[in-house]
């Protein structure tokens, strides 16, 4: 196993990509902490994949609000103690062509995507600048560099590759790394509606000619948080079939 007990914490883990390196972080043996804005989804995650509960924690928290961020975060503190991995995953769609884009739609998405990420990194980097040490890996994606009828959420996941490599910058000097994973088109509930015509399209245009899988993410991440990536820090990873090399 890569990991000796350390705490990571996962948020948008109920389901999909999240629930995915929930279950590989702690196969290597960390001690997890699923977070959802769905509580019943958190739960139900941890429960699949550690039954006798003895090194999972589950709770609901919107990371859109700092209230609901801080005291997660003091439930997280009051049972390990501690935060070794962040793994900013939670985010959402409301896509739109930009000329019928409301502010509501760009604000929400802002607003969990990347104003999500920026109130959990605040409140655990503290920790790991007391020890001198930790791992953050936000989840990006391959949208950050244009995606047409999803201009607030490629404005977020790009904002979150600039914050990537602002904090590698500020918390090297701590020991604590900062990454991003960039999904492509991953197998997740959220791709079930599109088209399938689209998905054919993409297909076509993949070198590797096939869906990802939430794994291949869940893979990129372990590997970020383990002490083999110990020298890398302010990279921005695509895991995506090859499609940005078209």
């Amino acid at each position: 196993m890569r990991f000796q007990n350390e705490v990571a914490v996962i948020t948008g883990g109920g389901r999909g990509i999240g629930a995915a390196i929930a279950r590989k972080l702690f196969i290597e043996g960390c001690r997890i902490v699923v977070l959802d804005i769905n509580e019943t989804a958190a739960f139900e995650c941890a429960q699949s994949i550690d039954p006798a509960g003895n090194r999972s924690l589950a709770l609901s928290c919107d990371v859109s609000s700092k209230e609901s961020v801080s005291q997660a975060l003091s439930k997280i503190i009051e049972q390990y103690e501690t935060v070794d991995i962040l793994v900013n995953n939670a985010g959402i769609t409301n896509d739109a062509m930009f000329h019928k884009m409301s502010l509501e739609q760009w604000q929400m998405v802002i607003d969990v995507n990347l104003t999500g990420t920026f109130l959990m990194t605040s409140a655990v980097v503290p920790y790991m600048r007391e020890k001198k040490q930790g791992r953050i890996i936000n989840i990006s994606s391959t949208s950050a560099y244009g995606n047409i009828g999803q201009a607030n959420y490629a404005a977020t996941k790009a904002g979150m590759i600039g914050l990537t490599k602002t904090l590698a910058k500020e918390l090297g000097r701590y020991s604590i790394t900062v990454n991003a994973v960039e999904p492509g088109v991953i197998e997740t509930d959220m791709l079930k509606s599109v088209p399938q015509s689209v998905r054919d399209g993409w297909l076509k245009m993949m070198p590797l000619a096939r869906m990802g899988q939430a794994e291949d993410i869940a893979n990129a991440v372990c590997f970020f948080a383990s002490e083999e990536a110990s020298f890398i820090t302010g990279v921005e990873l695509p895991v995506c079939g090859g499609f940005l090399i078209i």
